[in-house]
């Protein structure tokens, strides 16, 4: 699916989130507003709810995604996944005032989204005298399905409004502290670390407060639980790894940006004739050496193709056997490659997103190397310093 020229995905975990919303709902917060209402009237209006919730998400993100557009910073993806919705981003903001607004724009939707379903959702109790508590129950049993939904709906929003500006980072909240913080010292990295290092102790508080809800206490607002504990540990551990990823990234972003592939690409590699039999790849090559991938060189070491090794794994016995390297190999056009005066960064991007492992280095229609996955974690591993930062030359 397709919004605004944005590609959106979902992924396999959104169907958990999504249950516990419908069962919730219909389960327990329904039949509580409205005793009367017939199981299947719950029900379909639970779902509702669930899907306008993921539909607010997206909507969420997606004003991330128009704003980013706007200052010129490519979106490759939404994804809407088991905590709700992440918008990826080809690279960070050059500005603090561009990530600023990028951050806030999301937090300032759902509030607009929020206060219009309530608007909407209230407007059907307006004649009920609200002033006692009896009145408003009464005025909730009376209301339709479509305000209950909105009256949940803009709760919701408001709700996931408030989570998000909480400052820890890679929260929106945390994004536009990161922002300030940019603003003020002029130095990205240390922006990030402050934000990430309040990210984490946020998650940690997350998770302290989970393990004493599943231990059987209860705390204020969160009220306990064996569940309740146990889901805001997971949320307090996944912010955690997500503020302490998101640090590392931009380490690795700012220590690659300036490093060119022929810095980094392998030079001595094996290459192949387009006429090999496929078995004697197989025996002669693959077997004797960890490359993955075989450029097919043919005159004046012209690129002919590529055999993956994970294409050969598809393979069966009796092809094995019978096929030529020819047969086997990718033409150029199904290859990703790179060029020698590339930066390490985009082609790391590049394999990330493809999902592969090396792709070849060519130079005027000439292969001149492999950039490998592996060589250039082993290259950042050896050149960086304790915390994933480059050392400085002294």
């Amino acid at each position: 699916m397709r919004i605004a020229g944005i590609d959106i995905t979902v992924d396999w975990s959104l169907l958990i989130i999504f249950l516990l919303i419908v069962w919730g709902l219909a389960a327990g917060v329904f039949p509580q507003w409205h005793p009367a209402w017939p199981p299947m009237t719950a029900w379909l209006t639970a779902i509702a709810a669930a899907v306008l919730f993921f539909a607010s998400v997206l909507a969420h993100e997606l004003s991330h995604s128009l704003v980013a557009r706007a200052y010129g910073i490519r979106v490759r993806r939404i994804m809407l996944y088991i905590f709700g919705g992440m918008a990826q981003i080809e690279h960070e903001p050059g500005r603090w005032g561009a990530e600023l607004w990028m951050a806030i724009v999301g937090p300032i939707t759902s509030i607009a989204i929020g206060f219009l379903c309530l608007s909407l959702g209230v407007a059907g109790i307006t004649h009920v005298n609200v002033t006692r508590i009896t009145s408003l129950e009464h005025a909730l049993v009376a209301l339709d399905p479509a305000r209950t939904l909105l009256l949940w709906l803009g709760q919701i929003n408001l709700m996931l409004a408030i989570f998000n500006l909480i400052p820890a980072f890679p929260l929106d909240g945390g994004r536009v502290l990161r922002a300030i913080l940019w603003g003020a010292t002029h130095d990205l990295r240390r922006a990030t670390r402050w934000a990430s290092a309040l990210g984490q102790a946020f998650a940690g508080l997350l998770i302290g407060t989970g393990i004493v809800m599943v231990l059987g206490f209860s705390v204020p607002i969160l009220g306990g639980g064996l569940i309740n504990g146990m889901w805001l540990a997971f949320i307090g551990w996944y912010l955690n790894n997500a503020a302490r990823m998101s640090y590392r990234q931009l380490l690795t972003q700012q220590i690659l940006q300036d490093v060119p592939v022929s810095q980094l690409m392998l030079t001595h590699f094996e290459v192949v004739p387009p006429q090999l039999p496929l078995e004697t790849l197989i025996d002669g090559y693959m077997l004797r050496s960890d490359q993955r991938a075989y450029p097919v060189i043919g005159e004046e070491e012209r690129l002919l193709g590529v055999v993956f090794q994970r294409d050969v794994e598809r393979l069966t016995p009796a092809q094995r056997r019978t096929m030529t390297v020819r047969e086997a190999m990718r033409p150029p056009g199904q290859i990703t490659v790179a060029q020698p005066t590339e930066t390490v960064l985009k082609v790391l991007d590049v394999l990330a997103q493809r999902d592969i492992s090396q792709v070849p280095v060519l130079e005027n229609g000439r292969i001149v190397g492999l950039v490998r996955r592996a060589d250039i974690l082993r290259w950042l591993a050896l050149h960086a310093g304790p915390d994933g930062a480059k050392p400085a030359r002294s």
